[in-house]
């Protein structure tokens, strides 16, 4: 190892021989090693005394012997941080029983038993937020992954199903609605002002789709009739007083349920479909069976106090879940290995429906740069993992954006080489086979090849490797013939040297310069290393737009001249193609750039095209506002950096904002008078309004850039007039950013106009720990002691840290602060919530990839997170894999 990462060795005379010893490294889980349960447990009754500070659990468990298990007498269920407080078997008490570890190991003769478990929990003490939790004065769970042996102890597996039988009984003033998964099927009230309910679900399901949830809510009802004339209740419970914003999220689960049949085929099976929402979660929602449990900020929603992004999330958020009940719930995972069975294909089902109800050109595009900035980095850093990984150590680690994103690309690569009716076929035969059951990525695979005819024995490559495809795309024009040669690489990711090429499917068209036309798409498949493909007709050389719609989740690779990018950026009728040449455009002018490449010349010359093709978007007629919007961001600094092997974040960032604000005075007047037609665009939810206000906030962040002064008082003025949070969260996202008076008056005005509305503070924390004002790192430390943050709430804690964590300009500032400044958090917020905390370590852990000095204060703040003996096996594993 090179100095910089060699550990520091004790003084002379330093006394070690006492020191803790290290704790030992959990075990590694392999998907090699899988074997079926030994024991099933097809019904499950619960019985819950409920309470904030302490909640009785007996479970009854019908247990029975799996004939393709290994015979064992031996029934291990899982637990973690309870224990026993009585077991008996067939009705006789136990006192045999043991624990290995966190697990109850119980010693069975004969083939089937009925065992109870009687279990003492304190909900309020839960911070980590597994299991069940008490949120602001109510009960809820979270499950998924490993939730459930915190509340009872179960073979907590998804290849364990069972029907669940739920009565729930508690204070009434204090738990009012008493919620669980299926249907409820009695209620009653009890002594002292107590009340009960039972509930049923007829659905076998796995632990992790357990819920329940108790307290005071009130809720937006509606009805739904499924496509075979079924009636379901609808609820979205809240707390009282937030019903008035939930119209959003029913609006948008009746249209889920509508889309889901008319395009999957898929109804819903239940009398019953409750969202509740909740304010203290981990995560961003949870599928389970009937009862969706919600962060709030993917339910509440009103023009006042969601922007038009949040209201994109919760539609798609909703969806997401609802989408589950067949996607993740109907037919589940085998083990967590196949994580991206039900999470892969079930983004590309919301990403489908998201593009339905709105534009499918925006979405496709919003997609790609969500995978560019978040997965790219994933695949090419020391976390990179297939999207069916082979090993973990903490199955939470892995709901990454590798699975869950790339994991829907695979899948929508299969669609595009089937074709939509054929891709139909092949997962109604998947949902046919498989339902009721625990599933594998195999079977899916085999279900779509066998639906649609393909032959997918290498695509199964896509499963099994990790690392972004390298693309080389090399044009030749020979008499009336264009070939296009093309050669793939897989980068080489850890426990991954080598690679086998994968098939990847691009779209193309070949344009003719004079007409700015094509004759046709062509779906050509790269199967190997390198293929050539021939085409005739052009007396000249045509443009070559490739990957058109991003037909694969790779990098192409291509020598271009500017014009050509220019050319394709003013006239490809290929949406996200022409972002895409907008992009390349950019991309391979700061790339240079940032390298030292250019002179003062080659600058001018490649800031002069940009500024053309700038000029084009922000005038013409005929281009739509939203996808106007889109094409006038700037690609972000993390993509920048995964251009190179090594980047150095200061130079990078440096750049970037120097060609905002070369455009922002080099068009300066065309963006004031874009700026003031869409601001006297009114308020609504159509697409021309909600592009107006996607534009207003990208013409205001250039003008800005360009003058600071200009860019002052148009934000304070947009703020000032706002009716709504699209306008009024984006002039304060400028002026905070800004060293201006107007910037503190904007700032103080927001956190005083929304005191007590959680989700707006939220915004607040963040516009500021996002922002590139040139005191940000102190902004944030002074943010972290205010009355309004809580390192208990996961919203508030990301809210403040994670905008810091992805701001390049406060994490990767040359002290080191920033690094230290995480670095620090992760220490706090595991023992309090290692979930959450481990979220913060893959920021780290791209040292790497960042220049030597910058590099060493990385490494050495992992080192340091290491070195804490009582570290979470969610932090330590992701800190020992970033170190190694």
């Amino acid at each position: 190892m090179d100095i910089a990462s060699r550990p520091a060795e004790p003084a002379e005379n330093t006394q070690i021989a006492d020191a803790a010893p290290p704790p030992a490294a959990p075990p590694v889980i392999r998907r090699e090693d899988y074997l079926p349960p030994a024991w099933l447990i097809p019904e499950i009754a619960l019985d819950f005394a409920l309470g904030l500070d302490e909640t009785v659990v007996v479970s009854k468990l019908s247990v029975r012997r799996n004939p393709d298990g290994n015979g064992t007498a031996t029934l291990r269920l899982n637990g973690d941080q309870i224990a026993p407080r009585a077991v008996t078997v067939d009705g006789t008490a136990l006192n045999d029983w043991k624990l290995d570890g966190p697990d109850l190991l119980i010693e069975l003769a004969g083939d089937a038993h009925e065992v109870a478990i009687e279990t003492v929990l304190n909900p309020a003490a839960n911070s980590q937020l597994m299991g069940l939790y008490a949120s602001n004065g109510m009960l809820c769970t979270q499950c998924e992954a490993e939730g459930f042996r915190r509340i009872t102890f179960f073979p907590d597996r998804p290849d364990v199903l069972s029907t669940y039988s739920v009565r729930m009984s508690g204070d009434k003033a204090t738990f009012p609605i008493l919620l669980a998964n299926g249907n409820c099927t009695a209620e009653g009230e009890g002594e002292d002002g107590t009340h009960w309910a039972e509930w049923h679900d007829p659905w076998p399901k796995p632990s992790y789709l357990f819920a329940l949830v108790a307290g005071e809510l009130v809720a937006n009802h509606a009805t739904f009739t499924t496509m075979s004339g079924r009636r379901v209740d609808l609820n979205v419970w809240v707390r009282p007083g937030d019903e008035g914003r939930t119209q959003h999220a029913m609006d948008s689960l009746i249209a889920s349920m509508k889309w889901d049949e008319e395009t999957f085929g898929r109804e819903y099976d239940l009398d019953l479909f409750n969202i509740v929402a909740v304010s203290d979660f981990n995560m961003g929602a949870m599928e389970n069976k009937g009862l969706n449990v919600f962060n709030t900020r993917y339910v509440l929603a009103d023009p006042d106090t969601a922007t038009d992004a949040d209201y994109d999330a919760v539609e798609g958020v909703i969806g997401h879940e609802y989408f589950h009940n067949w996607s993740g719930n109907r037919v589940t995972c085998r083990d967590w290995f196949q994580l991206s069975l039900k999470e892969g294909f079930t983004v590309l089902r919301d990403q489908l429906f998201s593009a339905d109800m709105g534009s499918e050109p925006v979405k496709r595009i919003e997609d790609v740069r969500v995978l560019r900035i978040a997965q790219f980095p994933e695949d090419s850093g020391p976390l990179a993992h297939p999207i069916r990984p082979d090993s973990y150590q903490e199955i939470s680690n892995f709901y990454t954006a590798t699975v869950y994103n790339k994991g829907a690309e695979v899948i929508r690569m299969m669609r595009t080489m089937a074709g939509e009716e054929a891709f139909r076929k092949g997962t109604d035969l998947y949902f046919e086979r498989h339902d009721g059951t625990a599933a594998t990525c195999e079977d899916f695979v085999k279900a779509i090849e066998d639906g649609t005819g393909l032959d997918l024995a290498r695509f199964r490559l896509w499963y099994s490797q990790a690392g972004t495809p390298q693309v080389s795309a090399r044009l030749e024009h020979d008499g009336r013939i264009a070939r296009l040669a093309l050669t793939q690489t897989v980068p080489a990711t850890p426990g991954q040297p080598e690679k086998a090429p994968m098939p990847i499917p691009l779209r193309i068209a070949l344009f003719d310069r004079d007409t700015g036309t094509h004759a046709g798409e062509h779906l050509v498949i790269l199967d190997g290393d390198e293929g050539s493909f021939a085409f005739e007709g052009f007396d000249k050389p045509p443009v070559l737009s490739i990957n058109r719609g991003f037909s694969a989740p790779v990098a192409i690779e291509m020598e271009r001249e500017d014009e050509d990018l220019v050319f394709l950026a003013a006239n490809d009728d290929d949406p996200f193609a022409r972002y895409e040449a907008m992009q390349s455009l950019v991309l391979q002018h700061l790339v240079a750039a940032v390298g030292g490449g250019l002179d003062e010349a080659r600058r001018a010359s490649g800031r002069a095209a940009i500024g053309r093709a700038m000029k084009a978007i922000v005038t013409d007629p005929e281009l739509d506002d939203l996808m106007r919007g889109e094409l006038m961001i700037l690609p972000a600094e993390s993509y920048l950096a995964e251009q190179l092997l090594v980047s150095d974040p200061g130079v990078i960032h440096a750049e970037r904002e120097a060609l905002k604000a070369w455009l922002g005075l080099e068009l300066a007047d065309e963006l004031k008078a874009l700026h003031d037609r869409i601001s006297a665009v009114p308020y609504s939810r159509d697409a021309a309004a909600r592009g107006a206000r996607k534009l207003k906030t990208q013409a205001l962040v250039l003008i800005a850039s360009g003058d600071a002064g200009e860019g002052a008082a148009r934000a304070i003025a947009q703020y000032r007039k706002a009716d709504n949070m699209t306008d009024r969260q984006g002039a304060v996202m400028v002026l905070a950013g800004l060293d201006c008076p107007e910037r503190e008056e904007a700032l103080a005005d927001f956190l005083a106009r929304y005191e007590g509305n959680a989700l707006v503070i939220d915004k607040w924390f963040s516009l500021q720990a996002g922002s590139f004002h040139p005191r940000v790192l102190e902004q944030i430390h002074a943010l972290a002691q205010h009355d309004e943050f809580r390192m208990s709430n996961p919203n508030r804690v990301r809210s403040l840290y994670m905008a810091a964590a992805v701001n390049p300009q406060a994490f990767h500032d040359a002290s080191g602060a920033g690094y230290a400044m995480i670095g620090e958090l992760i220490r706090k917020l595991d023992p309090i919530n290692p979930q959450t905390a481990a979220r913060f370590v893959p920021a780290l852990g791209r040292w790497r990839r960042v220049e030597p000095g910058r590099a060493a204060m990385m490494r050495a703040e992992l080192e340091k997170i290491a070195a804490v003996p009582s570290l979470s096996r969610d932090v330590r594993e992701q800190v020992t894999k970033s170190l190694g």
